[in-house]
This record gives structure tokens, C-alpha cells and sequence, in this order.
């Protein structure tokens, strides 16, 4: 269904106002304001005290629209979404993540913002605007001024004083709501915003689906006890389920760890798509999915250590990897069946670096079958960030010997040791022996080393068993749209969030955090929604109802076509006219790009009295009689 606006009665005025034509009365303010590049003062005109006076309606003419398509796609795109976007008109490159958006592209985000406003006010949320320039005091507080690393964008002002440009708004919201409330009664509220965030990507991308300079709803629910979080929690996944839905995306919710952001439940809303950059899983069987930095390996249950054989260190000359290693095992005959990697012990070394300068060598030992994922490990030891060790590194510490590492050695040296979940008491393991061609056999997990802990750093595959124990897992990639927590009470303690309860006694609150990537969501609904020709927007958000292309030159038809978009706009939908002189070619390859639900093509037809209507979407166009044109393309919009 089109949400189009009220049909009004109105006069039609030229896009290009002659120099005798009415200036709007200066008392008027307009509804909704200029919605086109070719506006003179709105469509529907009010009095400062909300009254509806009669107006004069603006077509949006291509010949006036401020848009240039393009032919070829830019050089820096490599998804899909951005090339169209960029071609059709929609938005610009200005700096490395950084994008302006043109009318069209300005018309697609507004929608967006109007369904995302609408599903949030229906929840009972309160829309307000915090500042993107934000002290750093309260950063500081909770460590994020350190924990966001390099992806702060900094500054100061003239004072010397330190500023960010805001990535998210925990804080501000927390101390917003301390500032205001001081009673049970005002509990419980959510706030929220649509603003513009600020995060220094290390390597923006795919044109406005990661940039640096990007517009978010964020909200916050402050309740008085984990009851209240949870009906908050549960009133924003339902209302993200009817954004998304509402704007045509193919999504999952998977669950998610809470990174910075702290805090314990947690779920992401993924489109399908396959540039995303998230990976996650799902088991068809259950329906389990999660992020693969929130999956939990099923561990093996404790085996008994009492009477298995004793470890024996074996000389493995120039079996440095894994391949090679395994390749000795078998020639040797170490083990009463054929050897794999996955009766390997293989020990990662890296270098963890915390926020506030100090670092740390960490061991981490997963099956030889299983290479670390990056991901998966810096979800891990977040806010850490994780290097390498450099040469000069394993010159100071000479019992790390490369291709023969073992837990002995580590722990031996206050190295602290992690193992993955499979590496459970009394299993058993060739690894390292901590000398150069020396490996030993039969290393068990309880008996022989006993690790610090377990960490989930190995990558996940498909065919994996599901941590819910009801089939297997399936690996499947998704852009991220939608992430809430439940954050618990981790501003509120910062700040001392407190509020005086029925008992007259102090009660902190408990806050839950929710966003959505308002601007990330054009990009999505492109991805998705897009073909070999074009954009084809849904009819939600598309910035126009319908595209009514003149295609000849007949001004017979082209009266004709005046009379049709007055009616169309009589009718209350958003009309963009091709008014132009180009050839009939190039109006429909730009209607194919531009991408709206609906072209109307007024031609040839037209003095045999018929009129072609397009469905960009299915592609299939009917002839429809041009005296009812306008009721049609209206029955057909609004089904």
C-alpha cells in the first residue's frame, strides 16, 4: 500500500515559477515543508495555528529535478547498492565514508525515517535530539573514551578542552534521565533519536552501507527492575519485526554478544545478503541462529584421566605445521588408527593491547583442524585489540619455539593459556613439546596441563552441531540493520541513575539500548531490491508513486500527459514527471534506474486513446485506457 498523501484539491503551478507569480503568504508555514528540488512552498499550506488553507500543487519535473544519471559505475564501488546509488542520483562521494545526499536519495532516507519514527512513538517512545559534539567527562567515566580505540573521532576546542563526535549516546541518555526524573511514578520511559553518529572506520566501504558519517535511531528504555527491561526488551523486537517488514527486507534475528556496549541479552537483525560482512549461522532444524562471535561450542562431557597412557615426547624433525606433523603421525604409527588434524593441538600466540596502553601474550590452543577466527577472538578479549607477535617478541621470550609450541612451556613461563572448548578434561592431544623437532603424544587436558579457561576463537563451519543439540549449523553472510540489549545496569552505576521508589528508598534503574541504521537501511533495501536495470523500490519508501514518462514528442500527448499528472496529483500521490526532450531510449533506461513502483508511459498510444502502465517490479505493462488513466495507476497504487 502506498502511504500516500491526502488528495487536496489544488491548482497546478510550473516547476519554474513565472516572475508573476503569487510569493506564499509570509504567516503560512508549509506541511512537511520542500519536498523537491522544483518546490515554490509545499503542497499543502497551514497558518501558524494548524489551519488548512488551499494551495497550489508543485509537479516535480526531471527537466528541473537537480539529478544527473550516470552510465558507467564508479570506480570505488563494489557492491551492488553502491553502484546503483551513486549512478541513479541518489547520493554522492565526498571523503572516504563520507556521502552527501541529493533529492532523490534525501526522500528514500526520510521515509525510512518516517517508518522507523512511526513503530517507535506506537511503543510509547519519546523522540528527542541529544548533541553529535560531546564532552569527554563522560566518556571517561565508562571507559569508553579508551575502549573505543581509534574509532573515536577526537578534538578540541579552542579552550584545549576534549570533544567527540558522538558514535552512540548510552551516557548522554543515562544522565538526560537522571537530570529529569526522581520518582517511580515518571518510570518506566523510552527516548529515542535519529541523528547523525560519527565512528573513524579503518576501511569505510560499500558506499553508505559502512561509512564513517552515517544516521542512526538510537533508543533507551529505563525501567525500575529486570521485568520492566525484559516488556521494554520485547516491545522493541517486535516493533524492529514490523520495520523491517514494512520496508520489504529479508532478514534474521540471531543472537549476539553485547562488545562495548556491555551488557547480557542480546540480538542482531541481519538482511539477507550476500556482501554482508557479518557471518552468522542457523540451524534448519531448530531454527537456532546466531553472530558467529555469539556462538557457544558444545563442550565434550569430563572423561576420566585415570589410566590412559603416559604423554611420550617424540622426535618430529621439520614438522613445523600442522600437515606435516600429521603426515609423521601416521608414518610412525603414534596412535592404533589413521591420524587427522583434528587430533592436534595447535597453540595461536598473540599480543593483546588493552585500552589503557598495557599489553599481554596470550596462548590459545584449538584443534589442529580449526583456524582462529579473527572475529570470533576479538569478540573474545574485547576491549583488547589483538596483534601478532613480532620477531622481536619471540626474541624475549625464547621458549617460544615457532612450529613447536605447548602449554607446558607457557604456563611453565606465566603465559596465560585458553583452549577452545573441545580441548576438554581427559582428552587427548599431539602438540607441541616446547623444543625445535620435538613434539609429544598423548598430552592430556586435566592430567598433563591444566588451561586458564576456554575461549571461543575457532572458526565456525557448517555442518557444526548446534548449541541447542537439534541438528547441525549453517554458515549464511548478513548486513547488520538492527542490534538491541538489554545493557542491565552498567550506565546507571556510572552515573548513579537513581530514582526514589514507592518505599521512599533509592532504586536504580536498568537500562536496555536499541539501534537502528536508518541511513544503512537505503543501502540494504538496494541490495535486496534491485535487478540488472536498476533500483525498484518498494512502495513504502520509493520517492516517488509513480514515473510518468512522455515518449514522443507529440503535443497532443504531451498535453495529455499534463492532464494525467494533475490528476495524479489531484489524486494525493507523489508524481515525478519526465518532461524532458531526450529520446524516448533514455527516459525509460533512467526510469529502469531511478527505480520507482510505477511508470506511466503517455506516447503513441495516446491518439488511438490508450496509455502504458509498467510494473517495475514484475516488469509486465498493461495498456489501460487513457480517459480512466488516472483512476487505474490510483487502483492499482493503492490495491
Amino acid at each position: 500500500m502506498s502511504r500516500s498523501r491526502t488528495p487536496v484539491s489544488c491548482g497546478i503551478v510550473s516547476a519554474a515559477r513565472s516572475s508573476g507569480a503569487p510569493e506564499p503568504p509570509s504567516d503560512l508555514v508549509s506541511e512537511g515543508g520542500s519536498n523537491t528540488s522544483t518546490s515554490e512552498y509545499g503542497n499543502a499550506l497551514r497558518t501558524p495555528s494548524g489551519q488548512r488553507l488551499p494551495c497550489a500543487v508543485v509537479i516535480t519535473r526531471l527537466s528541473r529535478l537537480f539529478l544527473r544519471t550516470l552510465r558507467d559505475d564508479p570506480a570505488d564501488a563494489e557492491v551492488p547498492s553502491h553502484k546503483l546509488l551513486v549512478r541513479a542520483g541518489y547520493v554522492r562521494r565526498v571523503a572516504p565514508g563520507v556521502y552527501s545526499w541529493l533529492p532523490l536519495g534525501l526522500r528514500v532516507l526520510r521515509k525510512v525515517e518516517d517508518v522507523v519514527r512511526s513503530e517507535m512513538n506506537a511503543i510509547g517512545a519519546q523522540e528527542i535530539s541529544l548533541p553529535a559534539l560531546l564532552p569527554r567527562e563522560p566518556y571517561e567515566t565508562t571507559n569508553r573514551w579508551t575502549e573505543y580505540g581509534d574509532t573515536l573521532f577526537r578534538l578540541q576546542d579552542r579552550k584545549g578542552a576534549d570533544y567527540l563526535l558522538g558514535p552512540t549516546h548510552e551516557e548522554l541518555f543515562a544522565l538526560t534521565v537522571k537530570g529529569e526524573y526522581n520518582s517511580y511514578k515518571d518510570l518506566p520511559v523510552i527516548l529515542y533519536q535519529i541523528q547523525t553518529k560519527y565512528r573513524d572506520e579503518g576501511r569505510p566501504r560499500a558506499g553508505i552501507l559502512r561509512g564513517r558519517e552515517f544516521i542512526m535511531k538510537d533508543s533507551y528504555s529505563f525501567d525500575l527492575d529486570e521485568d520492566g527491561l525484559k516488556a521494554s526488551y520485547n516491545a522493541h523486537r517486535e516493533a524492529y519485526q514490523r520495520i523491517f517488514d514494512r520496508l520489504g527486507v529479508k532478514y534474521v534475528i540471531v543472537a549476539a554478544t553485547a562488545g562495548a556496549m556491555g551488557g547480557s541479552a542480546s540480538e542482531e537483525f541481519l538482511a539477507d545478503s550476500p556482501v554482508g560482512e557479518d557471518t552468522y549461522v542457523i540451524c534448519r532444524e531448530s531454527g537456532y541462529a546466531a553472530n558467529v562471535e555469539a556462538v557457544v561450542t558444545p563442550a565434550p562431557e569430563p572423561r576420566p584421566v585415570d589410566g590412559l597412557p603416559a604423554a611420550v615426547v617424540h622426535d618430529t624433525p621439520d614438522t613445523p605445521t600442522i600437515a606435516t606433523l600429521v603426515d609423521w603421525a601416521n608414518a610412525a604409527g603414534v596412535l592404533d588408527r589413521p591420524v587427522t588434524a583434528a587430533d592436534t593441538l595447535k597453540n595461536v600466540m598473540v599480543k593483546l593491547r588493552y585500552p589503557d596502553g598495557k599489553t599481554e601474550i596470550l596462548g590459545i590452543g584449538v584443534p589442529g583442524d580449526r583456524e582462529v577466527d579473527d572475529k570470533r577472538l576479538g569478540a573474545a578479549v574485547e576491549p583488547a585489540e589483538v596483534d601478532l607477535l613480532t620477531e622481536a617478541d619471540f626474541a624475549a621470550n625464547p621458549f617460544l619455539v615457532k612450529g613447536y609450541i605447548g602449554p607446558k612451556a607457557l604456563q611453565d613461563n606465566g603465559i596465560r593459556y585458553l583452549v577452545d572448548p573441545r580441548v576438554g578434561t581427559g582428552t587427548a592431544w599431539i602438540t607441541g613439546a616446547d623444543a625445535p623437532g620435538k613434539h609429544v603424544v598423548g598430552l592430556v587436558a586435566g592430567r598433563d596441563f591444566t588451561p586458564d579457561g576456554t575461549i571461543e576463537a575457532a572458526e565456525v563451519r557448517d555442518g557444526d552441531p548446534s548449541p541447542d543439540g537439534r541438528g547441525v549449523l549453517v554458515a549464511a553472510r548478513g548486513i547488520e540493520i538492527g542490534h538491541i540489549f538489554q545493557l542491565g545496569y552498567k550506565y546507571t552505576d556510572a552515573f548513579e541513575v537513581d530514582v526514589l521508589g514507592e518505599n521512599g528508598k533509592p532504586v536504580r534503574l536498568i537500562m536496555g539500548s536499541y539501534g537502528i541504521g536508518v541511513s544503512r537501511m537505503v543501502a540494504v533495501v538496494a541490495e535486496q531490491q534491485h535487478d540488472e536495470k536498476g533500483l525498484r523500490w518498494p512502495s513504502e519508501i520509493a520517492p516517488y508513486d509513480v514515473h510518468v514518462v512522455i515518449a514522443n514528442k507529440d503535443d497532443a500527448a504531451r498535453a495529455g500527459a499534463e492532464q494525467v499528472v494533475a490528476g495524479l496529483d489531484a489524486q494525493g500521490l507523489d508524481v515525478l514527471f519526465d518532461d524532458r526532450t531526450a529520446s524516448p531510449g533514455v527516459k525509460f533506461k533512467d526510469a529502469e534506474l531511478l527505480g520507482m513502483p510505477w511508470v506511466l508511459v503517455i506516447g503513441r498510444g495516446w491518439a488511438e486513446g490508450k496509455v502504458e502502465l509498467r510494473d517495475r517490479f514484475s516488469g509486465e505493462s498493461v495498456e489501460i485506457p487513457a480517459e480512466t488513466a488516472v483512476e487505474a495507476v490510483v487502483a492499482k497504487i493503492r490495491g
